[in-house]
């Protein structure tokens, strides 16, 4: 993000930038902030393309026209699919000998970095990936959005609310909102208030999810499945976190047998030490090849959807039966 702020600062742009990865928050936030700087509220030097199946032609056509009036042109091109199969071939050839007054900028949820075009992107210009950010990452950020607004909280309360919103930024984003606006003129932020006002969100019912799996409990894992529907929660990306979750759970219990206490559990793992205290007792109740077994079957959850044998939903259901191997 350094070359990203770099760019932003000074005013000079590269011809190409991909922005990738899982964290939407910061994308978006990105693509924004790139769109007002090259193109700010110029219309005519500013084009859109989103989904699969955009003219390749029609694009590079665009990218050779002169900017009416203006420094750069923009062409913004969303979740095209190009960084996932070899479609992106022509742009592949194109983007060395594309006009400097060109600036195409691409917003992804799925990259093959083995992808040509991939490749081509970062030698010419700019890959940013946006992984989830840790902890410590999101304290700070939102630490620093509640001082903006004069109000103060400590690490503990800070905790509690990070407990409760999980590590989706936009989703923080929110809460801090409803939170800013629910105590008012008041400057210090208490548990009280996280309780109050905060949605338990997608990690939190996670975290419920698994135990009730390790558990036996099924009728209870599935009603939380059931919730995180409801949320708009996608069953990969549903499929994505109780694996996250379980391979934590391996390395806390790989960690406790090397005798680590929380603190440096937490340290290592880059983790909140509330959050190490409840993996460790999960840690606690299974033993390690029982924690690897659920970890096996995630993987084949995953691979069985991707070789199409079994559909997204289907398969996070039969996972949290136990029924798929």
């Amino acid at each position: 993000m350094q070359t990203l702020n770099k760019d932003l600062k000074e005013g000079t742009f590269k011809k190409a930038y991909l922005l990738f990865g899982e964290e939407d928050f910061l994308k978006k936030s990105y693509k924004n902030r790139l769109k007002d700087a090259i193109a700010g509220e110029d219309e005519m030097n500013y084009n859109y393309f989103e989904g699969k199946g955009i003219d390749i032609k029609e694009i590079i056509s665009l990218a050779d026209t002169m900017p009416f009036f203006a420094e750069h042109r923009l062409i913004l091109l969303e979740d095209t699919g190009l960084f996932k199969s070899s479609g992106g071939e022509e742009l592949v050839e194109y983007l060395p000998q594309m006009p400097e007054m060109t600036c195409m900028v691409f917003v992804e949820s799925e990259v093959d970095k083995r992808n040509r075009l991939y490749k081509k992107v970062k030698e010419v210009g700019y890959a940013a990936e946006f992984s989830r950010q840790d902890v410590s990452q999101l304290a700070r950020w939102a630490g620093g959005i509640l001082a903006r607004e004069g109000k103060k909280i400590t690490g503990r309360t800070m905790e509690r609310f990070l407990s409760a919103t999980g590590d989706d930024m936009e989703n923080i984003r929110m809460e801090l909102e409803k939170l800013i606006s629910y105590v008012g003129e008041r400057e210090v932020i208490t548990d009280q208030d996280i309780d109050a006002i905060c949605t338990v969100h997608v990690t939190s019912r996670i975290f419920e999810m698994v135990a009730a799996i390790v558990q036996g409990d099924t009728g209870k894992a599935m009603d939380l499945y059931e919730d995180l529907l409801t949320l708009k929660e996608p069953p990969m990306r549903i499929l994505f976190l109780i694996a996250r979750q379980f391979n934590q759970v391996l390395q806390v219990k790989e960690l406790m047998a090397q005798g680590k206490d929380k603190g440096t559990i937490a340290s290592r793992l880059k983790l909140q030490p509330f959050v190490v205290g409840k993996l460790m007792s999960q840690a606690r109740a299974f033993t390690k090849e029982q924690i690897l077994s659920y970890v096996e079957l995630c993987v084949d959850s995953e691979e069985a959807v991707k070789s199409g044998r079994l559909q997204e939903r289907l398969a996070v259901e039969l996972l949290i039966a136990g029924k798929y191997r």
